[in-house]
């Protein structure tokens, strides 16, 4: 499938600010599942300094540094991509990753090690990890799909646009969230039974397009499946991730994902964000 996509994101101050510098993790990764074949970033005003950087995570980062005092910040990104992975499960799993518990090898754990850990859930977590983990008969993918229907049927999707994620366990407890609560949810439901889990923002198509929808940027997780790689689960589908979402970063935490970050000083500002996007598919 191919992606013709433009975002802006508009930043209005009510009085003259200094800019610190700003943090965008907008440009999509290079994979075996999409391919990037034009980028463009525009930012006003001008930034002093401004370049292309790897983070930690592997995500492409354009970090920006301003001199003059500004009224606004405008960023601009348009790309075309294609994505290229129709089946999710073009793998075989590793043997070894079949059998329960979970267990990486000694290898690979010194590199998921930060993907495995996680803050000691409430006690409703670890029961419904353990209930699931039955209910899928203590088999891995079956169980990385059951706890995907699960949160997909449980938990009613909604739009927030601004804010960090709930906690899984204030998730659970409304039994409604945004995208990024869902994904937050299933990676603390994983994790609790050994799974390598990192969490993505980036977009998704629709399977029947909206006449005048208004399109926000989207979260779903991956998980770390020896002879897989990292593969991703979508909540507020149900569905293992194909070639229907662009992915723009990944982390450990949703905050190494954040699209953009940033600061500025100034006095007695207000300040307000509007964001514009248009997602085409061919």
């Amino acid at each position: 499938m191919r992606f013709e996509i433009e975002h802006l994101t508009s930043y209005t101050y009510s009085n003259p600010v200094s800019l610190g510098p700003q943090t965008i993790r907008l440009q999509p990764r290079g994979d075996g599942s999409q391919h990037l074949l034009n980028f463009e970033c525009v930012i006003e005003p001008t930034p002093r300094l401004m370049t292309s950087l790897m983070d930690l995570e592997g995500n492409i980062v354009t970090r920006t540094w301003f001199d003059e005092p500004t009224t606004h910040l405008n960023i601009t990104t348009r790309f075309s991509l294609e994505t290229l992975r129709r089946n999710p499960f073009d793998y075989f799993p590793e043997t070894h990753f079949e059998q329960w518990p979970i267990n990486y090898s000694e290898e690979l754990k010194e590199h998921l090690t930060p993907y495995l850990t996680t803050e000691i859930p409430e006690l409703k977590i670890i029961e419904l990890s353990n209930e699931l983990a039955t209910l899928a008969k203590f088999e891995a993918l079956p169980f990385l799909e059951v706890v995907n229907q699960y949160i997909y049927n449980e938990i009613k999707s909604e739009i927030r646009e601004t804010g960090s994620p709930q906690s899984p366990e204030m998730t659970l407890s409304k039994k409604r969230g945004a995208c990024r609560d869902m994904a937050v949810l299933f990676m603390a439901i994983c994790r609790q039974q050994g799974f390598a889990c990192r969490f993505v923002s980036g977009y998704q198509a629709r399977s029947v397009p909206r006449i005048n929808e208004r399109r926000y940027l989207h979260a779903w997780a991956e998980v770390y499946i020896p002879g897989g790689g990292w593969r991703g689960y979508d909540q507020t589908r149900g569905q293992a991730v194909a070639d229907a979402h662009v992915a723009l970063a990944a982390a450990r935490i949703p905050r190494g994902a954040t699209p953009i970050s940033g600061t500025f000083i100034g006095s007695k500002v207000q300040s307000q964000m509007n964001v514009s996007l248009s997602i085409n598919t061919i």
